[in-house]
């Protein structure tokens, strides 16, 4: 009798050690995820900051854009909002209103990059404010995959037109000191 007894006690702790086994996997599964995703997050604020940091060359006084374009996670472009090359660096007219020549941050860094000959497919663009419909075009021809963003502008038809062209797009939350 205490031999079976004995062999119960057994088999209940192997089970007890499986099941614990078990769970330490699934629980170190679970961590793996996070931990992806923790990193993903991590570098996605960092590039934000960055793009952030590039928005203050802009001459422009009503809204600074700026944007970096990243594969591989190498950065591959910049833009900032602006005037074209040659222009004086002002972006407003007399009322304040943004002149129609003003190139987007995204606009720029995307011909910036095809002037060097290098490509954008596969790429993922971070923009310090949502994109326009107009740079939105510009976006899914240049193959970029991702967007990511911060602040978003009051018509979001350019992130419409984006999640309609399958190019994941993203809005991150950052308070001014992480800016």
């Amino acid at each position: 009798m205490f031999h079976i007894i004995g062999d119960a006690v057994r088999r209940i702790s192997d089970l007890r050690l499986a099941t614990c086994d078990l769970r330490l996997k699934i629980v170190s599964l679970h961590h793996k995820d996070n931990t992806f995703m923790n990193k993903q997050e991590a570098l996605d604020k960092r590039y934000m900051r960055m793009a952030y940091v590039w928005a203050e060359n802009s001459y422009c006084e009503r809204r600074k854009v700026g944007a970096i374009l990243v594969k591989n996670r190498m950065i591959i472009s910049d833009g900032y909002n602006g005037t074209p090359c040659g222009f004086e660096n002002i972006c407003e007219d007399d009322n304040f209103k943004t002149k129609p020549y003003v190139l987007h941050a995204e606009a720029n860094a995307i011909t910036k990059i095809a002037r060097s000959h290098n490509s954008s497919e596969g790429a993922t663009m971070y923009v310090t404010t949502s994109p326009c419909i107009e740079c939105a075009k510009l976006i899914i021809q240049a193959g970029i995959v991702r967007v990511v963003y911060c602040d978003e502008y009051h018509v979001t038809d350019g992130l419409d037109l984006l999640r309609r062209a399958g190019i994941e797009v993203c809005r991150i939350e950052m308070n001014q000191d992480e800016k």
